[in-house]
């Protein structure tokens, strides 16, 4: 039969299936599966290498690095130990613990022991009291070296807890620029029996002793006491100055023995707070014949003075300007300032701007900013000395004494 043109044939599809024997389908369900298990080791495999050709990542910690800051606290200004972070590599580094120091609390520090245990002065008889805050003090007088002039016991029983504000040390600037702080302000609570630091006889007990006018409750110091005492220093009469005092136990010509009681902690007068605020004055009993009272007053046994005469490189003074000593051993720092310009008298042996009492024996770093450089010193603060250095901008430290030259290490009497 030939073809019709111009029509199309269909094609006529007829789908089967054929029926595979068990054997042969259990056959290539377990090829597919191999397939599926060498298609998933090979990719595994390949990203395993694509991990191990990036660079290899290290972890890190932070690590706390203490520094210092002053803040405000109710007595005073404290030294802190803030941390600074930076990242450091682990496991070989472990961070140092953060630690908070505070001047001027209750907390004690470690002190240095001596090998023997000198005698204290009290007011009443009986065994000496215990005192977990800092060992029994030197005898008075005392000096070791030719230099030297403590001769005043502490205004407080030995079981009170004081150190010099840092802020109102001996040559600080506060209310105006021109007037500096003329002795050393030792915070108490109100009421606080204060003590004679030497034997004397009283010269002022009642208001008005900066202005020189009895009864003046205006004046500065408030309700005050000054005792001339019964030794001078280089044939010049001393005189030790209480002020800011609640009340007044003593009267004037009455005969005072180291450690009487002479009055009580206040506020009277231009404070900010109760204290104490002691001063020693050589030659004359007025505002201008002062000394500064840490070089004055002897201190625990173990413990020393730093002195020091911090200048530019051309021996120019710097003026209210800060430095940092730490401990080596415990890490305490201090920021203290140098004399703030005129008023403050330094000693003729030392020719200082600063003074930092009640240093527990031991080696100490001295740190001094200059010109943008930080000028580093390791000293040594011996028990009852007095440890000196200087600085002259960049010309560095010196630790040489200033040679002696007639001065007399004992008081005159």
């Amino acid at each position: 039969m030939k073809p019709v043109l111009g029509k199309s044939r269909k094609r006529r599809v007829v789908a089967t299936s054929v029926a595979l024997p068990p054997k042969r389908l259990k056959s290539l369900l377990l090829i597919q599966a191999l397939w599926v298990m060498a298609s998933g080791l090979l990719l595994l495999s390949a990203c395993t290498s694509a991990i191990a050709e990036q660079p290899s990542l290290q972890e890190t910690v932070t690590t706390a690095i203490p520094t210092e800051r002053a803040i405000g606290t109710p007595i005073g200004t404290a030294v802190v130990s803030l941390p600074q972070f930076t990242n450091s590599p682990s496991p070989s580094v472990t961070p140092k613990p953060l630690t908070i120091i505070v001047e001027n609390t209750l907390t004690p520090l470690p002190s240095a022991t001596s090998a023997s245990s000198l005698p204290i002065v009290f007011p009443t008889e009986g065994a000496t009291p215990e005192s977990a805050w800092r060992p029994p003090l030197y005898p008075t007088p005392w000096a070791l070296s030719p230099y030297d002039h403590f001769y005043f016991a502490r205004p407080f029983s030995v079981n009170v807890v004081t150190w010099p504000i840092a802020d109102y040390r001996y040559g600080g600037i506060f209310f105006r620029p021109e007037v500096v702080h003329t002795g050393i302000d030792l915070p108490a609570d109100v009421g606080t029996p204060v003590q004679a630091t030497g034997p004397g006889t009283v010269v002022w007990a009642s208001w008005g002793l900066f202005n020189n006018a009895p009864d003046y409750k205006d004046d500065p110091y408030g309700m005050a006491v000054a005792i001339r005492h019964d030794f001078g220093y280089k044939d010049q009469p001393l005189f030790t100055i209480y002020a800011h005092l609640s009340e007044v136990d003593v009267v004037v010509g009455q005969v005072l023995e180291v450690g009487d009681v002479l009055g009580k902690v206040g506020t009277t007068g231009f404070t900010a707070g109760p204290h104490l605020h002691y001063e020693v004055r050589i030659g004359a009993n007025d505002f201008f014949s002062t000394r500064n009272p840490e070089l004055w007053l002897a201190p625990p046994e173990g413990w020393g003075i730093l002195v020091a005469r911090i200048m530019d490189t051309y021996q120019r003074p710097l003026l209210s300007y800060a430095i940092i000593v730490r401990s080596e051993a415990t890490q305490r720092a201090w920021i203290v300032k140098t004399y703030g310009g005129i008023g403050a008298n330094s000693d003729p042996c030392y020719n200082e701007n600063l003074v930092l009492s009640d240093l527990p024996a031991g080696v100490y770093q001295v740190n001094v900013p200059y010109a943008g450089l930080n000028n580093r010193l390791e000293i040594q603060i011996f028990p009852g000395q007095v440890t000196y250095f200087a600085f002259q901008g960049f010309k560095g430290y010196n630790t040489e004494l200033p040679p002696p030259s007639g001065i007399i290490s004992t008081p005159t009497p």
